[in-house]
């Protein structure tokens, strides 16, 4: 008898953590947008105001999911408000629009500093030489479930929506490529023929950025994104979203292939 009390005891401890979760998400799902977060939107991230009320309510949904999930921590003594979790849920939501997501499944918490932050690095050269230093960075996007952003930056790139330079975009578009296992600069995308062509455009264009950095051309695309694959992703995320127009003028390839991945065109609403 004990032995079967123990087992009921364990099973309704099981469906309770299934299902109150569940219960609370659904709960928060229904719950209306509020007005002062509308005002927030609206005041930081000028284009809210621009897109088509489809767009808007999505956005809304997603932010819901969003909030509720996720942890918003504040580093460095500064304390987190509505303003910053609203404006960085409401940037890092424009990259879910139109596509069937889990809403960053991975992500659990975002680490805010009131300006760029100091990161231990650690680099092997050839040889095995192992060197340690610090680097000052505006934002970072882990494995681990967390992503660090410097407010005022993100202040600046939400407002500023037309520079190409966009930390929130940036650092989130990590978060999507990460998805697929690995960050390399290609997400999880549709069927094996997307693969292919994801492929043979952003290798063509990362390696043109990489020439044009090295004869120090002018470039559209900042040319941190000539780091490596994933840093090309994300800054071409941050392009595509603030500088449209000039994208598919200039990398209409490129532009293309972000199209059908993010599924918007950012030109209808800039």
């Amino acid at each position: 008898m004990n032995a079967l009390l123990i087992l009921t005891i364990l099973i309704a401890a099981i469906v309770l953590a299934v299902w109150i979760p569940k219960f609370r998400l659904k709960r928060a799902m229904q719950s209306r947008f509020p007005d002062r977060f509308v005002v927030i939107l609206t005041k930081n991230i000028p284009i809210y105001s621009r897109m088509p009320s489809d767009l808007q309510l999505q956005l809304q949904q997603l932010m819901k999911q969003f909030l509720h999930q996720k942890k918003f921590y504040g580093c460095g003594g500064l304390e987190i408000t509505d303003e910053m979790r609203v404006t960085i849920a409401g940037e890092a939501c424009l990259l879910l629009l139109n596509r069937r997501t889990r809403v960053y499944p991975e992500l659990r918490s975002i680490l805010v500093y009131p300006a760029a932050f100091v990161a231990p690095r650690t680099d092997v050269a050839a040889g095995g030489v192992v060197t340690h230093s610090k680097q000052g960075l505006l934002g970072e996007s882990w494995g681990d479930g967390r992503v660090i952003l410097a407010w005022d930056h993100v202040q600046q790139g939400a407002r500023n929506f037309a520079d190409g330079h966009n930390v929130v975009l940036h650092e989130f578009a990590h978060q999507l490529d990460s998805e697929s296992g690995t960050t390399n600069g290609a997400p999880l995308l549709r069927n094996l023929s997307s693969y292919r062509s994801w492929a043979a455009v952003f290798t063509r264009e990362f390696a043109a950025l990489r020439a044009d950095a090295l004869q120090h051309n002018e470039t559209l695309l900042d040319q941190y994104g000539a780091t490596n694959p994933a840093e090309f992703f994300a800054v071409a995320t941050e392009t595509f979203f603030e500088m449209p127009a000039q994208m598919a003028e200039q990398h209409s390839e490129l532009f293309e292939e972000l199209k059908k991945y993010y599924r918007i065109d950012p030109q209808e609403w800039l």
